[in-house]
Formats: structure tokens, C-alpha cells, sequence
């Protein structure tokens, strides 16, 4: 079976239609309808249910989506690795990070690695540790910048991260040396993610406590302005932080509580060769100690 198509027909369910998914580099609409057809035709039923507002798998694409998928991430990685062998460089791949503090790190990164390898283009993903681990899950990542997930990843520690209480300047909180977890029960909180399975959730999952929430927000900037505002507090890793954050006094917990951080790409029987080069990459730059890539500037 040509991977091209299988590549072709994840395009267009990814961006919802033919014409979308034209606008890759190298397909035009009638090309890829064919590759669509042609595949279709190799099946010997649909794949895809056209209407006006897009198109979506049909009930038989949606058992083969998990094959499809493996045979067009084995095709891109027989592509990578015969242009190696014929002493070319090509592919891509998806770098992802939970902390915005690695972006000056990683553009940095990026920027080097691209002058060593200009055939690999490098792709960057945003996300809390659990979607970008998903990602990789379903091979939409290939290097995650995360806290420690369930999930079959080949890990690299980094450093360990304490979990930290955000509170109000001049609040009666802001008076103590370390915040009680268990006043997070009792205290107006303030959530960021709600409803998201983030570190500060699964801390209170491990703690056995529901914490007050009374407001909410899905951009830690917003939440620290809350708490500078003196509407509650808020839980947060030690590493989100800024100079927005100088409005708030940051805690440490009692009991402590802390998360690992690292990096997390396939396993190595399924890691391409450019992400396994840019994963080289990254731990020849960071030379043994992943404190510089946190490195606040």
C-alpha cells in the first residue's frame, strides 16, 4: 500500500476537507482527491462521508484510523532513513514544552540545530504535560518538553520541581513562610485548567483534598492577576514564573510536594531518525544539566 495515501487521508481528516488539506506543500485538490479515491478503490469501500460542512471518517475508516496511522508514520520514517542512506536530510519533526520559560531555550535550540541540519524542519507544540503526551501517544509530537505521564515514552529526567501556593501581597497567607496544602480546602482558589488533568490536579488527587474553587482561568498570566487582585490563591509548579509573578508572593507547601520534569520522545524502535538526531542534539546542548534549559532570563 502507497503511505502516501494513508498520509494523504489523515491530512484531510485533520483539517476537515479536500481543499484544506490541498494546501500542503506539493498537493493540489484534485490530487488529493485521487489519492483519496485511489485509496478507497484499494479498500473496497469509503473512507471518508463528503456533506457541505466538511468531510468525516465513516464508520469503517474509523477501525482501519489506528493502521492508517501506522503505516503513514512507518512511511515517513523509511523516507527519513533512505534519504540518510543516500547521505540526505529530511523530515520533520514536532517539538512540544508544558513550560513557556524553555521557549528562549528551545528557539535557541531550533535556530542551531536547523543551521546543522536544514533538510529537518522543526515544528513547535504547545500544551499542559498530559495533551502533549498524548500527542506523542498518537505520534502528533515526537519531543515533549513534560512533567512526568503515563505512557510509553523513553524518558530523560531533568530536575525535579516543587509545586508552589500563589497568594496575595499584603494577605493573611502572605504573612506565612509555607502555605498548609490543606488550606487550599478552605481558601477562595483560583484554577487554572479546570478540569484538566495538570499537576496541581493530581496533587490534590495524591493529598485527598477538593480545594475551594471559586474562580478559574486558562492562562497562568490570568490566573496570577487574580491572585495579585486579592480574589484567592492559586497552586502552581515552581517553574511558572515571570516578572508578572513579582505582584504575588510564591510559597513553598507543607508537605512539600513535587513533580518530575524531563523529556519524553518515542521508544527507540519507533523514534524516527530526525527526531532522534534532534533528541542527540538537544542532550549534547544541554551538556548533563537540564537546569540551564530553566534558566530564567
Amino acid at each position: 500500500m502507497n503511505t502516501e495515501k494513508c498520509s494523504a487521508i489523515l491530512r484531510v481528516l485533520e483539517t476537515g476537507s479536500l481543499s484544506a488539506a490541498a494546501e500542503q506543500p506539493g498537493y493540489t485538490p484534485s490530487g488529493m482527491s485521487r489519492m483519496v479515491d485511489s485509496l478507497e478503490k484499494e479498500t473496497g469501500f469509503a473512507l471518508l462521508t463528503r456533506s457541505r460542512g466538511g468531510v468525516t471518517p465513516t464508520a469503517n475508516c474509523l477501525r482501519l484510523l489506528p493502521l492508517l496511522k501506522e503505516l503513514a508514520r512507518n512511511g515517513e520514517r523509511y523516507a527519513q532513513l533512505a534519504a540518510e542512506i543516500r547521505g540526505l536530510e529530511t523530515g520533520s519533526v514536532t517539538v512540544g514544552t508544558a513550560y513557556p520559560i524553555c521557549y528562549s531555550w528551545l528557539v535557541g535550540l531550533v535556530a542551531a540545530f536547523g543551521q546543522r541540519h536544514p533538510g529537518i524542519e522543526i515544528q513547535i507544540l504547545e500544551g499542559t504535560s498530559t495533551r502533549l503526551a498524548a500527542a506523542l501517544s498518537e505520534h502528533r509530537a515526537d519531543f515533549c518538553i513534560i512533567s512526568r505521564r503515563e505512557g510509553n515514552f523513553h524518558w530523560l529526567p531533568l530536575r525535579i520541581d516543587p509545586m508552589v501556593a500563589w497568594v496575595p501581597l499584603g494577605s493573611v497567607w502572605a504573612q506565612m513562610d509555607v502555605f498548609p496544602a490543606k488550606a487550599f480546602a478552605s481558601a477562595p482558589y483560583i484554577a487554572t485548567y479546570p478540569g484538566e488533568d495538570i499537576d496541581a490536579t493530581r496533587m490534590f488527587t495524591r493529598l485527598g483534598l477538593s480545594p475551594h474553587q471559586c474562580f478559574s482561568s486558562t492562562d497562568s498570566y490570568a490566573t496570577c492577576s487574580m491572585v495579585a487582585a486579592g480574589l484567592g490563591v492559586s497552586a502552581n509548579n515552581a517553574l511558572v514564573r515571570g516578572t508578572w509573578t513579582s505582584q504575588i508572593r510564591i510559597l513553598p507547601l507543607d508537605p512539600p510536594q513535587t513533580v518530575e520534569i524531563g523529556i519524553a520522545v518515542s521508544p527507540k524502535d519507533e523514534i524516527s531518525p530526525a527526531t532522534k538526531k534532534f533528541y542527540d542534539f538537544a542532550k549534547n546542548e544541554l551538556c548533563g544539566d537540564g537546569e540551564m534549559l530553566f534558566h530564567q532570563s
